[in-house]
């Protein structure tokens, strides 16, 4: 068998078998073919659209021939079986704890902030370390655990901050080349939105600060001249600095505090010459 027809009857199996798994969760709980037909047109009527509809031939086609069911019915059988209706899209090979694993194929040029991560319920993490690792050292994280384990998010809840949000660096955002690398996560402290000014020793001291444009987001440092907000790339950066009007052309979100960022898979930043990321808006020209 070609490995084109192989994957065509996995996925074929797949489909079967998930149908015959919603026929048994229906038998279980006593549901008729004709129960579930007037339960899911009451859902419908409550939606507004006979999308959430299942006749019955739609349900014998769905449990019996492999019949993908669209995603309003796959709804309407998560509600009527009391099925999560992630745990109903695992079954037909969408498992949304790959969700952070698939981030890194999808490039967005424009930085934004990051919300995929909200459907994700669950996380492999260590859940034991050897007992020799020392945090004054350096070292090779991956041989020093012993055990992964799949832990629900809900357990983690305790460790949340909820004053954080998250954020992408574009691939073709390089405001703060080469500190924050295109195709960076990074973690904002919401309740530092107010612009520090000081006198910084180096770079990596000076704070970092995601910020809302009119056409999108970045980061960058930060500095107030009255009502306005200048934008700082780095120095290195090809983008350039651009001042504009605080709350109504722009918006600090919080400070940058983590970032989660890979060292191969980038190109180098475009010549000086080349367009600036994101043109500002009409408005005064630079402070000088």
């Amino acid at each position: 068998m070609l490995e084109g027809d192989a994957a065509e009857h996995r996925g074929a199996l797949t489909l079967l078998s998930s149908g015959q798994r919603l026929r048994t969760l229906r038998e279980e709980l006593g549901l008729t073919i004709r129960d579930v037909e007037a339960a899911s047109e009451r859902i419908a009527a409550r939606h507004g659209s006979e999308d959430f509809a299942l006749s019955p031939s739609r349900l014998s086609d769905i449990e019996t021939k492999g019949i993908l069911p669209n995603v309003y019915r796959l709804y309407s059988l998560a509600v009527i079986y009391r099925q999560d209706l992630r745990e109903l899209l695992r079954w037909y090979g969408v498992d949304l704890t790959e969700t952070a694993a698939d981030l890194a194929l999808a490039e967005p040029p424009k930085s934004h902030r990051a919300e995929t991560l909200n459907s994700v319920i669950a996380a492999d993490v260590p859940v034991r370390m050897d007992p020799g690792f020392d945090l004054r050292r350096t070292s090779n994280l991956g041989r020093l655990i012993e055990r992964w384990g799949v832990v629900p998010l809900t357990y983690l809840s305790q460790f949340s901050a909820t004053k954080y949000i998250y954020g992408y660096i574009g691939s073709e955002d390089f405001t703060m080349y080469p500190v924050l690398l295109p195709g960076s996560f990074i973690q904002v402290d919401e309740s530092a939105n107010k612009v520090m000014e000081g006198n910084w020793r180096s770079e990596y001291e000076r704070p970092i600060y995601f910020v809302e444009l009119r056409d999108g987001y970045t980061a960058c440092w930060c500095s107030l001249k009255e009502d306005y907000l200048i934008l700082q790339p780095h120095p290195l950066s090809p983008a350039p600095v651009r001042v504009l009007r605080l709350s109504q052309e722009v918006e600090v979100l919080g400070r940058v505090v983590g970032i989660a960022m890979r060292l191969d898979g980038w190109r180098p930043a475009p010549s000086r010459e080349a367009p600036a990321i994101g043109e500002a808006t009409k408005g005064p020209r630079r402070l000088n």
